[in-house]
């Protein structure tokens, strides 16, 4: 668990339910620096599919968007930054409004078949493509670069994974026929035998 998440979470607030419900809280020391993202972050952000993402708005309400893309549209440019692409939409345009007064955010990451889930928190910035061409070739394929409005460029403050409890296992239909294709081709043969085997 990296240190600096659990300082920016453990607020006055939260120590305090965590001695209500507990008898005790967990203080920690000021973190010394953002936590940067080691191998392990890295290839699990950019073998991701999908992901949630969390702003606030200047009502003070939250919000919650999924994103999703190819496995790996996320990219990892630093170990302190990530970028991905941001495609058309229903032009709504609720993060890319929310983050103009309160550039703070958290990605939500799950790998539900290994019961995996990594938090981040970061500033981000909102880049519009048409203003950087270099990069939306960078983050994204020559296809999806067509439909790319913008780019969502985040710097990573912390990260924490979570433990795998109360997470169900769910998998990609891709998944699902990865898992059965021995087994189709197993009764496949069984069948080809069967046939052969009649008079």
């Amino acid at each position: 668990m990296a240190h600096q998440f659990l300082d920016l979470a453990f607020t006055p607030q939260v120590l305090a339910a965590q001695q209500h419900y507990f008898g005790r809280s967990q203080v920690l020391p000021p973190a010394p620096g953002d936590d940067p993202l080691g191998p392990d972050e890295t290839a699990f952000i950019e073998s991701r599919d999908s992901f949630y993402l969390s702003s606030v708005s200047e009502t003070g309400w939250p919000y919650v968007q999924h994103r999703g893309g190819p496995a790996g549209f996320v990219k990892v440019i630093s170990p302190g930054e990530l970028v991905f692409a941001d495609y058309k939409g229903n032009r709504q345009m609720l993060t890319t409004g929310n983050v103009v007064g309160n550039d703070r955010v958290c990605l939500f990451m799950m790998d539900y078949p290994r019961r995996q889930r990594l938090k981040l928190l970061g500033h981000v910035e909102v880049l519009d493509a048409r203003d950087h061409p270099d990069l939306v070739q960078q983050v994204t394929t020559p296809d999806l670069a067509k439909i790319t409005e913008r780019l969502f460029r985040i710097r990573i403050v912390a990260f924490d994974w979570n433990c795998p409890k109360y997470i169900t296992p769910r998998f990609t239909a891709a998944e699902v026929n990865d898992a059965v294709a021995p087994l189709k081709a197993r009764i496949a043969e069984l069948e080809s035998q069967l046939t052969l085997q009649t008079p």
